[in-house]
């Protein structure tokens, strides 16, 4: 597959890496020459030009291309892009956006004759992530596959956890309700067998169904953690505005930002939510004393800067906020902040990465999810009538080594997968892959696959 991409921002380098470890045909082109240079040791072409070239992208071989991508800083210069690059011949488009509005299914039509296929809002993903993860606040990241029948859970084990030091074969067997399917200690990711035991410290990943998470909650030892109720975020950027408009009914948000006339633009923006917009530096001891941060369960840092937002965390942590968030764009900090034990971390370029990345997947691929602090991804594929993946019980598949079948998700029932099951023709399967190319796995799940 062939796939060119303008903008070698986050969102453009993530996504290039993702597909040079794929081993896909990728062009990259960006008129700063600085930035294509960070991916020097990457098989990439890369192309230093204006992204709205049309002698430029008829070099890059934008007319064979299967995917098109817009992602530079600049909403125009993606739609322009994109749309030259769909009369120049590209079989699909994706733009990033920065006008919420243009989500609105009934512009879908108008953006498709256009030429633009599918439109991005790295903003608009990350609130989604952001206010689920806020819904159980004993959770670092949580996932939910068709309306959760499938739930997908990152849980930081502490020394209250009943399931430490135990074989996994003596915890989750084929009957119990809980499947899990990676762990992060320290710098090492652990694909788990019956033998591994889990330790304090461990960031483990469970799947689970909907009506098993109290007790997941048990036996991870965290029912003493308050639900949330009252929220602090600092910074009111997009993501800020949107996590505020999406927040549950029940969550009381206060956004607290330094910028008097964005305070301005912040009410106008959330004049119809319960949203209290607060005018001052979410740093101030005394200003978050006074916002009644010690009655808070939630704090979310969202500013532009990295490092502001992993000590405005610990500080909260400090006065006792138990959930605390962190948006973390600079990737090279993600690593302290996960050393730091701040709490969950965001990167909204590496969401809206993945996000496009499932786009050019072969096999019918509904969603997918980067897994950041493990370096792994969580695809949910459609098993194909026919496809290998069908014919044989788990256990006797032969699926690449890192690769692991958590569950599935059959007429809407959710379901976990052991050694014996038998996955069927149009079952919604989720792929944990870690150290393995995602275009190996769907051959399983493609019909008349080559192999």
């Amino acid at each position: 597959m062939k796939v060119v991409i303008v903008g070698a921002g986050a969102v453009g380098t993530h996504l290039s890496k993702l597909l040079s470890r794929e081993h896909q045909d990728c062009v990259l082109i960006d008129d700063n020459e600085e930035r294509l240079g960070a991916l020097s040791e990457y098989d990439v072409m890369t192309y230093n030009a204006s992204p709205t070239s049309i002698k430029v992208l008829k070099e890059a071989g934008v007319q064979h291309a299967d995917l098109f991508v817009g992602v530079t800083p600049e909403e125009t210069t993606n739609l322009t892009a994109c749309m030259i690059a769909h009369h120049l011949g590209a079989k699909k488009t994706v733009a990033r956006i920065d006008n919420y509005e243009y989500l609105s299914p009934q512009n879908k039509d108008f953006f498709r004759n256009m030429g633009i296929d599918s439109l991005i809002y790295p903003e608009v993903l990350a609130a989604i992530d952001i206010n689920n993860g806020l819904k159980l606040s004993w959770v670092r990241q949580r996932w939910d596959v068709h309306d959760g029948a499938l739930t997908l859970l990152g849980i930081k084990l502490r020394e209250t956890a009943e399931i430490l030091n135990q074989p996994l074969r003596d915890l989750c067997g084929p009957d119990d309700p809980y499947h899990i399917v990676a762990i992060k200690r320290d710098e090492e990711t652990i694909i788990p067998g019956g033998l591994d035991e889990l330790r304090v410290g461990d960031l483990a990943y469970f799947m689970t169904t909907q009506e098993y998470i109290p007790y997941i909650r048990k036996i991870v030892g965290k029912e003493h953690y308050a639900d949330v109720k009252n929220v602090i975020v600092m910074g009111g950027d997009k993501t800020s505005v949107r996590a505020a408009l999406t927040a549950p009914d029940y969550m009381n948000v206060k956004i607290i930002e330094k910028n008097a006339e964005r305070c301005e633009k912040l009410n106008e923006l959330l004049g119809d939510s319960d949203t209290m917009v607060i005018h001052g530096d979410g740093r101030d001891l005394g200003l978050l004393e006074e916002e009644g941060i010690r009655n808070t369960q939630a704090f979310v840092a969202l500013t532009g800067n990295a490092e502001t937002n992993i000590l405005a965390c610990l500080t909260a942590k400090r006065l006792g906020v138990r959930k605390t968030v962190a948006m973390v764009e600079n990737l090279d900090y993600v690593k302290m902040a996960e050393e730091l034990d701040i709490g969950t971390i965001i990167n909204k370029m590496t969401i809206a990465a993945s996000h496009i990345f499932q786009m050019m997947l072969d096999a019918d691929v509904s969603n997918l999810r980067s897994l950041m602090l493990v370096d792994s991804e969580v695809a949910e594929f459609i098993a194909a009538e026919g496809s290998k993946v069908t014919k044989k019980p788990v256990k006797d598949l032969g699926l690449p080594f890192g690769t692991t079948i958590g569950g599935l998700v059959r007429k809407g029932v959710g379901m976990l997968v052991n050694g014996n099951s038998q996955i069927e023709a149009g079952d919604s399967v989720m792929v944990f892959c870690h150290e393995a190319k995602l275009n190996n796995i769907e051959k399983f799940f493609k019909k008349n696959a080559i192999w």
